[in-house]
């Protein structure tokens, strides 16, 4: 039997965007980038659900610069 782990990094386009961890009720996201700020301090049930979540802000992302350029990432 594995063990399960209590917190997770989070990445996006091949960069890491945060982290969850296991909270009531699931798990917490906590955003290291602006980008994903508007996801921050929120509990999702499932990590997978928390997943796409992050996929769908990064799509949004994308749409909105200009094209061949990439959000700036948060310092």
């Amino acid at each position: 039997m594995g063990i399960a782990s209590d917190r997770f990094v989070i990445e996006a386009d091949r960069r890491v965007v945060g982290v969850a961890v296991r909270s009531p009720g699931g798990f917490k996201f906590f955003s290291s980038d602006r980008a994903f700020g508007g996801l921050d301090g929120r509990t999702f049930a499932r990590v997978r659900a928390l997943t796409n979540a992050v996929a769908k802000a990064s799509r949004s992302q994308w749409r909105r610069t200009p094209a061949g350029t990439r959000p700036a990432a948060a310092v």
